[in-house]
């Protein structure tokens, strides 16, 4: 009977541990997380070929981004600075033709969701030397784009409890495959920029 028993426990065990295991494979798998997923939108807009083909720059469209707690989504006008003189009757362009001619906005779809429990502040991030393609990864080489980090807490915490290894000079922040010259630049441009290290960890800097 011992030994029956003792297997039963074993077997249980693994059970649970298999069960665990599956469970933490599907919370972070891509189709939960919506890591390398291309979202489908209104318009099939291509970064790759806005910002790396025609150098347009990241705040070019998301103004608000350095002053806003939100990047912002670039209203139609925006898009018909250009639009409205090439690949002006371009098919694919026709939502932003209706949208610019009604006035009604075209409706995009999150790529980057926090929780609702979630505080984000772009532009504190922005103006402490934290590049968008830390977050957003190489979005000039996504022809559709998609989420490249979970956003989980774990994953924003490695930058918090180590911000010395993801800190860049302002005038970087929106430069892409921009490569770190090492820890100790890192750690000078946190001093530089008064970021309070200490403080990062703490629950309510995000969680108001």
């Amino acid at each position: 009977m011992k030994v029956v028993s003792r297997a039963s426990i074993v077997a249980f065990l693994l059970v649970l541990a298999l069960l665990v295991w599956v469970g933490s494979s599907i919370y972070r798998a891509g189709y939960t997380t919506g890591v390398g997923v291309p979202r489908e939108q209104p318009i099939p807009f291509s970064h790759e070929h806005h910002v790396s083909g025609l150098g347009i720059s990241c705040e070019y469209c998301h103004v608000s981004v350095t002053e806003a707690s939100f990047a912002g989504i670039p209203p139609t006008y925006t898009c018909m600075t250009c639009h409205s003189q090439i690949w002006n009757t371009s098919p694919m362009l026709a939502a932003v033709r209706t949208s610019a001619a009604t006035g009604k906005p075209l409706t995009w779809i999150r790529v980057h969701d926090l929780p609702d429990f979630t505080y984000f502040n772009h532009s504190i991030h922005v103006n402490k030397g934290v590049g968008c393609e830390t977050c957003h990864g190489p979005v000039d080489r996504m022809p559709l784009t998609w989420r490249v980090n979970t956003l989980f807490m774990s994953w924003c915490l490695e930058c918090h409890r180590a911000p010395e290894k993801f800190i860049r000079p302002r005038e970087e922040v929106f430069t892409m495959n921009w490569k770190a010259a090492g820890t100790e630049e890192g750690k000078e441009l946190v001093k530089k920029y008064g970021i309070a290290v200490q403080q990062l960890s703490d629950c309510s800097i995000c969680h108001r």
